[in-house]
Parts: structure tokens; C-alpha cells; sequence
């Protein structure tokens, strides 16, 4: 039986090329980057040259860029390290009510602290509602974050227009970006967007797990939250992560290869699964169309079928799918963007993710259709609680 892997939003393969680099830095190029020998400098010259690459790619200085072990790093250094540099300005900051739980929670520590945090709402498609951003900018607000891409339902927040009001009311205001899931899926330029503080994670475009990278904009004040031996001009300490910045590097110019066709060719794939899916009995999907959603995610809500029990379904057949953020699965609970974009409370507990890659097909979409053809009318043959229906 083949495996069909659709949940790519919570990990990627890593690509041929990033295992190629990696493999070389690994077994020869193995030195330390801040070593003064010539294995030393070479590791060095590994990591200017994954700068560059990222430079070119969102257009802008090497030196705005900080790597570090993944997304929830940079989403901490970015939300703690601002609040800390820019602290005597104010403590208000502005978040979303969809933020992933590596923004979230760095905000629930920082309001422990004192700092004050204003959630914004969302319409029932997930788009923040900019009339209450406008309302909520203050003189003392130091700094908003928005997801880009939400990893659960797919939705793209007007980051541009988000921007652009954000300065227009208090410049002085950051804004940060959590782009964790948009990039590789959008073609995104944090300068021309106004965008101040970014974040990236590696495995979430074909590159290996452990290391992400964040935006600083030149001017943006961020202390460091990890302290040592100075690394990366004493704004992210520790030994570089070599092979696993050169691996991000590769995955990061090999995905945006022609980047505009690989996105089409995704938007028309999953178009036809939801129109697929709207056949079926009681299925809802959660979508924004293709102007307002990502092109790999696709949210839907099974009735009176329980995520879980449909995810295991659906594994046992060799089809892998989500039941929401990969990144809180061990700890369930009822999905805050669900409640937050108003889904009916008899979906809030039947809600799956599919997400697809560049490499997913036709054939493998047609394959797990026609599994949950099978499975549904069986699951549905019971009640959530495990009682056969009669």
C-alpha cells in the first residue's frame, strides 16, 4: 500500500538538494564557524553564502537576517526580544485571536509580565477585521503580530494593508510577521511590505527540522534572548547549526524555482479536491477562496464524524492528515481559530486538515477521496461517543 502524506503543513520532506549539502558539511566540511583555521572559515563561508541566498530571495541585507533553531525561536526573540528593547515606549501589543501557539504563548508570558495585549478579532473566513486594528493602535503600542498563512485553516491576512495602517497611525509601532506557513507558498518582500520583524522555518518548505531564520529590519530594536559566545554579532549566541542553515539555504532556492507555476499548479489541485469534497454528505470546508487562502491547506468539517477518529481511519489505510497544529496535537483541545472564525460548535470537535506539497497528485487526491467514500458512512454509523447508531 502506497502512503499518501497530506499533512505537509506540520512537516515537509527534506529535498534531495538541502540532504546533499548537509551531507557534505556534515561528514567534511564539519568545522566550527567561529574557529580561525581554514575548516573554520570554510563553515563560515557556508553560512555568508545561506545569508546571500536569503538576501536575494526576499530582497533585502544579509545582515537583517538572524538564523536560529526554528519558528517558535524566532517568534520568541521577535515578540520577547521587542517588548524587552522597547519596553520604555510602552508595553501594549496587538496579536490576533489566530495566532499559533508560538506567538501566543510568548505573549501569555509577556502579559504575566505586565505588558498589555489586545486580540483581534476575525470575520467568519479568518481575515483580521482591520476597522478594529485602526481602533486599537495607541500612542504606547510597541508592536503588532499577525500570522501571514493560518497553519489550521489557510487563510492569508492582508499584511500590506495591515502595514500601512499600522504606520500610518504610529510609526514608531513594529510590525511582525509570523510567515511560517506562507513561506515558499507566497512570493513575500518584508521591506516592500512594510513588514519589520519576519519569521521562517525550515521544515516547512523541504528543508530539515531545527532550524529557522529570522527578519530584523534595519532600525528594529530586538535584544537578544539567548546569551553566550556572541554568535551572529551577539544577537542569536551558540554555534551555528552549519549543516542545517545551508539545508534550509537549498530548500529555500529550490522551492522558489519557478515559483509562480508550482503555486498554480497547487491552487488547481486543491480546487478540485474541495469541489470533491462538497459532494459528499455534511461536509463543510472552511476556505477563503484563492485570492484569501493558501494554496496547500485545506480545512473541512466532517459531521457527527470526530477529527481524531477519522485521522486514525485514514492513517490505518496508509493516508496521513491533520486534526489541527501539529505543534499542540499532544495537548487537544477545541481549536481557537475554529471558535474564533464562528464554526458551528457540532464541527468544532470534527474538523481535519489536509495539506498538500508541490510533489502531491492528482492520483493521490483521487485515492484518498475514494478511502473516505468508504470510511465516512462507517465512521457515521456511530455516535462520537462510540455507541453503534440505531
Amino acid at each position: 500500500m502506497k502512503e499518501i502524506y497530506f499533512d505537509n503543513a506540520a512537516t515537509t520532506k527534506v529535498c534531495g538538494q538541502a540532504c546533499d549539502v548537509m551531507m557534505q558539511i556534515m561528514s567534511e566540511d564539519y568545522g566550527n564557524p567561529s574557529s580561525l583555521h581554514m575548516k573554520g572559515i570554510t563553515a563560515e563561508n557556508y553560512i555568508k553564502e545561506a545569508r546571500e541566498i536569503f538576501a536575494n530571495l526576499l530582497k533585502v541585507r544579509a545582515a537583517e537576517l538572524v538564523f536560529t533553531s526554528g519558528g517558535t525561536e524566532s517568534n520568541n526573540m521577535a515578540l520577547i526580544g521587542g517588548a524587552m528593547a522597547n519596553s520604555r515606549r510602552g508595553k501594549h501589543i496587538i496579536t490576533t485571536a489566530i495566532e499559533h501557539p508560538s506567538v501566543s504563548s510568548p505573549l501569555a508570558a509577556l502579559e504575566e509580565r505586565g505588558y498589555e495585549i489586545t486580540r483581534l478579532p476575525v470575520d467568519e473566513k479568518g481575515v483580521v477585521k482591520l476597522e478594529a486594528l485602526e481602533n486599537a493602535i495607541r500612542e504606547d503600542t510597541i508592536m503588532v503580530s499577525s500570522i501571514y498563512v493560518n497553519n489550521e485553516i489557510g487563510t492569508i491576512q492582508p499584511v500590506g494593508q495591515m502595514s500601512r495602517l499600522i504606520k500610518k497611525i504610529n510609526s514608531e509601532t513594529l510590525f511582525h510577521v509570523d510567515a511560517i506557513q506562507a513561506f515558499g507558498k507566497l512570493h513575500i518582500y518584508p521591506r516592500r511590505q512594510g513588514i519589520d520583524l519576519m519569521t521562517i522555518s525550515s521544515h516547512k518548505f523541504h528543508g530539515p527540522k531545527g532550524v529557522g531564520l529570522l527578519y530584523i529590519s534595519e532600525g528594529a530594536k530586538v535584544k537578544p534572548i539567548i546569551l553566550g559566545g556572541r554568535q551572529q554579532k551577539d544577537m542569536r549566541s551558540g554555534t551555528e547549526n552549519v549543516p542545517g542553515v545551508m539545508g534550509m539555504a537549498y530548500a529555500a532556492k529550490t522551492v522558489h524555482d519557478q515559483l509562480g507555476e508550482k503555486v498554480e499548479k497547487l491552487y488547481n489541485l486543491r480546487e478540485y479536491f474541495i469541489k470533491q469534497l462538497n459532494i459528499f454528505e455534511d461536509v463543510v470546508v472552511n476556505d477563503n477562496g484563492r485570492e484569501g487562502t493558501a494554496p496547500h491547506i485545506v480545512s473541512a468539517s466532517f459531521g457527527d464524524i470526530r477529527a481524531e477518529v477519522l485521522l486514525h481511519a485514514l492513517e490505518e489505510r496508509g493516508i496521513y492528515i491533520s486534526s489541527g497544529s501539529a505543534c499542540s496535537s499532544n495537548h487537544p483541545s477545541q481549536s481557537a481559530t475554529l471558535k474564533a472564525i464562528g464554526v458551528n460548535s457540532r464541527y468544532l470537535d470534527a474538523t481535519v486538515r489536509f495539506s498538500f506539497s508541490y510533489e502531491t497528485t492528482k492520483e493521490e487526491m483521487d485515492n484518498c477521496l475514494e478511502i473516505l467514500a468508504l470510511v465516512i458512512p462507517m465512521l457515521r454509523r456511530y455516535t462520537p461517543g462510540g455507541k453503534k447508531r440505531v
